[in-house]
């Protein structure tokens, strides 16, 4: 399952640079999480990164 940024995003940047796979890249208005190439972290981390550091909690599973 993949990630996907809310329209809540702060536009912080704390998100793109946890990504293993270079998911995140910045859109617009907010960060876009690329959900083909998203892997939920599974062999870089216990948990995903991305979600771990949003100030927003701006990030939800799909």
């Amino acid at each position: 399952m993949a990630h996907r940024i809310t329209d809540t995003c702060i536009f912080c940047g704390a998100c793109e640079p946890e990504c293993p796979v270079n998911a995140i890249s910045p859109g617009e208005d907010s960060y876009i999480i690329n959900e083909t190439l998203c892997v939920d972290c599974v062999g870089h981390h216990s948990e995903p990164a991305c979600v771990d550091v949003c100030p927003g909690e701006s990030i939800i599973k799909v």
